[in-house]
């Protein structure tokens, strides 16, 4: 293997979050589940859009997230994801490449436009997504590169793009490339829903050994594995993935790998505003924790106190200096 020139390069969804406060009577008149995500049309987003009070537009997307954390944490990041040539495509374009994340992949045309998550933001600080992917699904292995795939330590694969059958291709490829230049492959579950029907497909890929490290939360390891305590999903995962990462929200997190177990509490907070990007944020830290060679526990820490950092504001990209804080 040879010496790499980035630490990691994430493959997701190309999307720019739009996050208002709403109260719970707003989406109980809608019959969205507090806390869930679900997959809009075209028309959909544009109603619920005029329905929401007044929004914060952002960049966001799972991996997207987890890039700008890794960056803010010092790791030379870079990130591959479908935009279509428009505004949305282009803000999205230059609020990676602001944050130093290396961003190339050329925009299509529309339509469909760039994808968009209305984010709903409840009182109690939890969020409820209704996605539009737009053009991150129209994302093809062409739009890969081998040789920044080989270049990076790490390759990123978020679940969210498992389903539709270009981006699912795409991903494969870059996890085969990957390790055949002897690299690591990460795969982070995403939200537990959109395994649904295809929690076959991605047990079968875990089973397979693409991944070396798995990323996900509890719900997320109960939905794919079918077992309903946690140990029983550590034991049927874990003998398939080399590192193991569960997430437990306040509750701390578990690292596995083989018999050697770990687990923390989670970081403090003071106030939890939102969870949006909790999870991307983790997976940040504990992939900067083992990129500069900290011991399991460590990296476990390092993304919760990412983790910690972004529940604190509104919006899933840092605003503190993670670098200060993770002491990296």
């Amino acid at each position: 293997m040879t010496s790499s020139s980035l630490d990691i390069v994430a493959i997701g969804d190309a999307i720019v979050d739009v996050i208002a406060i709403a109260e719970d009577a707003f989406l109980e008149e809608r019959g969205f589940a507090k806390g869930s995500m679900r997959l809009l049309s075209a028309k959909e987003a544009r109603d619920l859009y005029a329905a929401m009070g007044p929004g914060r537009e952002i960049s966001g997307g799972s991996a997207a997230n987890s890039m700008a954390g890794a960056a803010a944490l010092g790791l030379n990041s870079a990130f591959v994801g479908q935009v279509a040539d428009d505004q949305l495509g282009a803000i999205f374009a230059h609020d990676m490449q602001s944050l130093g994340v290396r961003f190339q992949t050329p925009p299509i045309p529309g339509p469909p436009p760039t994808g968009r998550c209305l984010i709903l933001v409840t009182p109690d600080a939890q969020r409820t997504m209704s996605t539009f992917p737009g053009a991150s699904h129209e994302l093809t292995p062409a739009a890969l590169d081998p040789e920044l795939i080989r270049s990076a330590s790490v390759t990123f694969l978020e679940g969210y793009l498992w389903g539709p059958e270009r981006p699912r291709a795409a991903m494969l490829e870059a996890a085969r490339i990957a390790h055949s230049a002897g690299r690591t492959v990460a795969f982070t579950l995403s939200e537990s829903l959109c395994l649904g029907n295809r929690r076959e497909g991605v047990f079968g890929m875990i089973e397979a050994g693409t991944v070396d490290i798995l990323f996900g939360n509890e719900d997320e390891v109960r939905h794919l594995t079918g077992c309903e305590g946690l140990p029983d999903c550590i034991t049927a995962l874990s003998k398939h993935v080399p590192t193991l990462v569960i997430t437990r929200g306040a509750h701390g997190a578990i690292a596995v790998e083989r018999d050697y177990m770990v687990e923390i509490p989670a970081a403090p907070v003071d106030r939890i505003v939102d969870t949006t990007g909790a999870g991307d944020l983790f997976a940040a830290g504990f992939i900067a924790g083992r990129c500069r060679g900290r011991p399991l526990k460590a990296c476990l820490e390092t993304g919760s106190i990412a983790a910690a950092e972004v529940i604190s504001h509104f919006g899933a990209r840092p605003e503190a200096d993670l670098r200060e804080l993770a002491q990296l």
